[in-house]
């Protein structure tokens, strides 16, 4: 196992996804990576007013700002990689934005074409606590918004939204150290992008944005063969996750419940329906977002139920 380094810079960070990227770290499955990485936006330097213009690395951004691609040396389509998040750890300043441009939330709340409002926050990681500049703190649970591989068509991807076959922007809240998201590998060398911290965030991320942050994230990058899912999947502290994405909102939440019966079913060794009833009795659905041009819905099965 070798540790490696990788610090946001204009040559190790883009704003769009592509199978055509050359990779700016090359490893080895096992190994692990301190991943420098900046906000969401690309910022260079933090804002002192709310909404305030401060340098950008990409002032046309596209996308979020991402660290990578990190090729996993002999990844192949067909085979999964786990990105374990071993450390997180939030810069000391970041921002929230809600309200301005158009989704489906403000368009139904009325706020599609009002200035937008800003947070900014102080963050303290040793203390794990984030302050607002009127003085309302928050917990921090700091994740990574974008966690993905290059998807397999040709030309550029928005990084925007989620993909259940390369994942990418899943904004999912239980993503904290300790987990392991597993993603399809859809290109040789699978090509691994990580960014848009967040510092914290519930349910939805329902103003658009979380808590967003620099972030240094320490991962282990896996490889393995099979798994019960083929589908982007997680094991969180929490308990096991499945996920579904989709501009319909009942297809997202079918998709993320098809997955989880069909991983329940297989640690039970019970048929579908037996593991739908049990699902009935244990697992949650949950919101993941609501803001990135598709709805994103997961199923948890706590950790623990059902014995396992």
């Amino acid at each position: 196992m070798t540790r490696h380094r990788l610090d946001p810079a204009p040559g190790t960070t883009n704003d769009v996804c592509s199978r055509d990227h050359a990779p700016v770290l090359t490893v080895e499955a096992g190994d692990e990576v301190v991943v420098g990485s900046l906000d969401a936006s690309g910022h260079l330097e933090r804002q002192r007013t709310p909404g305030e213009v401060r340098p950008r690395l990409f002032p046309q951004a596209r996308g979020h700002a991402l660290t990578g691609p990190v090729a996993v040396r002999g990844a192949r389509p067909g085979q999964m990689l786990g990105v374990t998040f071993v450390d997180l750890r939030p810069g000391e300043w970041g921002w929230t934005v809600a309200g301005g441009r158009e989704t489906p939330v403000t368009t139904r709340l009325g706020l599609a074409d009002v200035p937008p409002a800003w947070l900014l926050w102080e963050i303290d990681a040793d203390a794990g606590v984030a302050t607002e500049s009127r003085g309302l703190t928050v917990p921090t649970a700091p994740f990574l918004g974008v966690t993905g591989v290059a998807p397999a068509e040709p030309g550029e991807h928005s990084t925007t939204p989620p993909r259940t076959t390369a994942g990418g922007n899943v904004d999912c809240r239980e993503l904290v150290a300790g987990s392991t998201l597993w993603l399809p590998v859809q290109v040789d060398d699978a090509l691994l992008y990580l960014g848009d911290g967040h510092a914290a965030q519930g349910d939805g991320e329902v103003g658009g944005t979380a808590i967003e942050c620099p972030m240094t994230t320490e991962v282990r990058i896996d490889l393995v063969d099979r798994r019960p899912l083929p589908s982007v999947h997680a094991e969180t502290p929490a308990g096991r996750i499945t996920f579904g994405f989709d501009a319909d909102l009942d297809v997202a939440t079918g998709d993320a419940l098809d997955a989880m019966v069909t991983w329940l079913a297989a640690l039970l060794d019970v048929d579908r329906a037996t593991a739908l009833a049990f699902a009935s009795a244990v697992v949650d659905l949950r919101v993941t977002q609501v803001a990135n041009q598709t709805w994103g819905v997961h199923a948890l099965l706590p950790t623990g139920a059902l014995g396992l």
